[in-house]
């Protein structure tokens, strides 16, 4: 737990305004704040003020803002001291309070205190700095969402399932004399059907969230000359890629971040797959390879000549990788732009030379980045995601020990461990490097 006796204190950026921000928190807060004022200030009021250092010098003139606790963002008596925005001056009030008693804050602590003292939880708490971080507008609204709480509600329904169902199969296992095998109900496959129902259902839209907060990346495959390069310019809007007739032209991969309407995009161009004797177009080929597992698309650029050929290139993806194929040079074939599903996969026709059919494949990269996805959508980090895909394989186990081996103690085992898993989202369990690796990574301030 943080020393009652410290306070945290940051020094802001100046705002577009000229404003700067200077924040403190912890229980002698009160104390500073009368002394900065002359007076006890009243909370959730904007006070001007002189700010003086122990000489009686005038520092600068600004607001101070008081707010006591637990009505506060950390959950503690919090000080706000709103400046002029130079950093000189920021620098003096910052160095002020800290002669006063307080101290600099590590990275992430405003939050961290929050956390700590109740105000939020730890999937709230990450949302915080995906919200500063957040680079387009549908990344931001799922932040917020999560921050509001919707994620986190999600896993409380989960959680509060997840107990019921372990409270039957305990009970089931402290009564085995009973002639009644309890472990035999119907009622409990039925819980435990529905519970993995919500799970696959939290787990697909955690998915989106986490592509919505990191950005979907997308890995441009196929074999060389299909016109992977050029789709890369075509949706940059830029010669960002090299483009020659010559096959083996791109040699590594080249990496485009780019937003289509408020929807971030990461798009990856690859090297041509193919067999090759050249040392150095074989690397970009295993990169290329490597960007593909790794891609939450794998879009494949082909033709209609090589279309059903170039399908074996999908072939070694993981189950969790989306796959789009594109059908390009329609111009050349004399196909108009379409779309069709073949075996689960969507196919595109399109030019990327003429442009015709790539509107329809931007409306695609939105719909798998998540776009419209409606209100309930929330933001998700892939340690959330790792987490709800750990549950779903406890409770794979336990429905397997529940079946007709009867393995009442092996099922409430991979039940416990599911339980704690879930609860480590949300900070119900959660271990003192897992708490310092998230809110080290917060910003000064946050």
């Amino acid at each position: 737990m943080i020393p009652a006796d410290t306070i945290a204190a940051i020094a802001s950026a100046p705002g577009a305004a000229g404003v700067g921000v200077v924040r403190a928190s912890g229980p002698q807060v009160p104390a500073l704040a009368h002394r900065l004022l002359g007076r006890d200030p009243r909370p959730r009021h904007a006070h001007f003020a002189v700010f003086r250092d122990e000489a009686g010098e005038v520092l600068d003139h600004g607001l101070l803002l008081y707010f006591s606790a637990p009505a506060s963002y950390t959950g503690e008596a919090v000080l706000e001291l709103q400046g002029h925005g130079s950093p000189v001056l920021l620098d003096a009030l910052l160095r002020l309070l800290c002669r006063l008693g307080a101290r600099l804050a590590r990275p992430g602590e405003f939050t961290e205190r929050a956390f700590l003292n109740g105000k939020l939880d730890l999937a709230q708490a990450e949302a915080v700095a995906d919200l500063i971080a957040s680079r387009s507008e549908a990344g931001a609204r799922a932040a917020l969402h999560s921050l509001e709480g919707v994620f986190s509600r999600r896993i409380d329904e989960l959680l509060a399932a997840l107990i019921a169902l372990r409270v039957h199969v305990e009970a089931a296992i402290d009564f085995p004399e009973e002639e009644i095998d309890f472990l035999a109900d119907p009622l409990l496959t039925e819980q435990l059907d529905d519970l993995r129902a919500q799970l696959i259902d939290l787990l697909q839209q955690a998915r989106r969230g986490m592509r919505l907060n990191d950005g979907l990346r997308v890995a441009i495959i196929g074999r060389p000359n299909a016109g992977k390069s050029s789709l890369l310019n075509a949706l940059a809007g830029d010669e960002r890629a090299i483009v020659t007739a010559v096959a083996g032209t791109t040699r590594d991969v080249l990496r485009e971040s780019l937003s289509l309407d408020g929807v971030a995009l990461e798009l990856a161009d690859t090297a041509g797959l193919r067999v090759t004797d050249d040392e150095i177009e074989r690397e970009g080929v295993r990169r290329a390879h490597v960007e593909a597992q790794r891609a939450d698309v794998a879009l494949l650029v082909t033709d209609e000549a090589h279309a059903q050929a170039d399908l074996t290139l999908l072939a070694p993806l993981a189950p969790t990788t989306a796959r789009l194929v594109l059908v390009n040079k329609i111009d050349l074939s004399g196909s108009q732009p379409r779309r069709e599903r073949r075996d689960g996969v969507d196919w595109l026709w399109a030019s990327v030379r003429t442009g015709a059919g790539l509107d329809q494949l931007r409306e695609e990269l939105k719909r798998l980045a998540g776009a419209g996805a409606g209100e309930g959508v929330f933001s998700a980090r892939r340690r959330h995601v790792s987490a709800l895909e750990q549950v779903g394989g406890y409770l794979e186990q336990a429905a397997q020990h529940l079946g007709p081996a009867r393995a009442g103690e092996l099922a409430a085992e991979e039940l416990r461990q599911a339980q704690q898993t879930l609860g480590e989202i949300t900070g119900a369990y959660s271990s003192d490097d897992l708490l310092g690796a998230i809110f080290g990574s917060f910003c000064i301030g946050k």
